[in-house]
C-alpha cells in the first residue's frame, strides 16, 4: 500500500506537549502492565503505539481517558495533572475524544439518532447540535445512511459513525484504539486518509494503537514500541523499523515498510 502521508512532522514550531506520562506504573493484581513509563505526545501530532498483545496499549488509552488510574506517576493534559480527574471532565474540559476498538454506538438507533443522542451530552448549546451533526454527516459522506440503524451498517460505515460521534464535541485529542482491525484494504485506506485529513484540516492531535504495523506506520508522524511494560523505542516510522531494539522486541528481521 502506498504511503498515505505526504509529509511527517519531524519538529514543531511550538513544542507543546498535549499528553504527557510522567513515571507512570500500573499493575493488575500481580501482573505489571506499565513500568515507570515516560513519553509525550505533541500538539498537532499523529502518534502511534505498537507492541504485542497485552503490552498495555489500550491501558494507556484507559489512563488518558480516566477509566483507570495509575498506581503511581502523573498523567498530564495540556500541562495540567489530570490523574484524579473523572472521565466526563477529561472529555469536556480537555476535549479528549475516544474511538474504541469495539462498539461505541447504539445498535438500535439510526445513524442520525446516534449522533443526536451523543450531541445532547457533549454540546451544551441546543442550536449548535443540528449544525454539528449535519457537518459531520456531510464530512463523512453519510447522508444516504442517516436513517439506517447502526447494527445494519458495514464495518467501515460503523467506524465512520464512531469517529463522527467522537468528533461531536470538537476534541483537541482523538484516541483510536485498534482502528484498522478486521477492515478490508480499501476501508483501511479510507480510514488512513480520514486520520491524516483530521490532522491537516482540523489540527487535531491523534493517537493510534494497532497491531496492523504497516497501516499504522503509513499515517503517523512518530511511533513507539512497547514491550514488557517498557518503551523500547520511539522514532519516525522509517527510523523505527531500522531500530535494533524495535526489531528484537516487535518487528523481527523480515518486516518491510513501504
Amino acid at each position: 500500500m502506498a504511503i498515505i502521508k505526504k509529509f511527517r512532522i519531524k519538529s514543531f514550531k511550538n513544542i507543546n506537549s498535549i499528553i504527557e506520562f510522567d513515571n507512570v506504573s500500573l499493575s493488575y493484581g500481580n501482573r505489571l502492565i506499565l513500568d515507570n513509563i515516560n513519553f509525550k505526545i505533541n500538539e498537532g501530532q499523529i502518534f502511534g503505539m505498537l507492541g504485542p498483545n497485552g503490552v498495555g496499549k489500550s491501558t494507556i488509552f484507559n489512563l488518558i481517558t480516566g477509566l483507570v488510574n495509575p498506581d503511581k506517576g502523573k498523567i498530564k493534559i495540556v500541562n495540567e495533572d489530570v490523574t484524579k480527574y473523572p472521565v466526563y471532565l477529561r472529555t469536556k474540559k480537555f476535549k479528549v475524544g475516544y474511538v474504541p476498538q469495539y462498539g461505541g454506538f447504539f445498535n438500535d438507533l439510526t445513524l442520525h439518532d446516534n449522533l443526536k443522542a451523543i450531541s445532547e451530552i457533549v454540546i451544551d448549546k441546543k442550536n449548535l447540535r443540528s449544525e454539528r451533526i449535519n457537518y459531520l454527516i456531510s464530512k463523512f459522506e453519510l447522508d444516504n445512511l442517516k436513517d439506517i440503524k447502526a447494527k445494519f451498517l458495514s464495518g467501515g460505515q460503523k467506524k465512520k459513525l464512531v469517529i463522527a460521534l467522537s468528533l461531536l464535541g470538537n476534541p483537541k485529542v482523538l484516541l483510536l484504539d485498534e482502528c484498522f482491525a478486521a477492515l478490508d484494504v480499501l476501508t483501511i485506506k479510507m480510514l488512513q486518509e480520514i486520520i491524516v485529513n483530521l490532522q491537516q484540516e482540523n489540527r487535531i492531535t491523534i493517537c493510534i494503537c494497532d497491531h496492523q504495523a504497516r497501516d499504522l506506520l503509513a499515517c503517523v508522524d512518530t511511533a513507539m514500541i512497547l514491550s514488557n511494560g517498557k518503551i523500547i523505542a520511539q522514532d519516525s516510522p522509517s527510523n523505527l523499523v531500522r531500530n535494533i531494539d524495535a526489531k528484537n522486541a516487535y518487528f523481527g528481521d523480515s518486516f518491510k515498510f513501504n
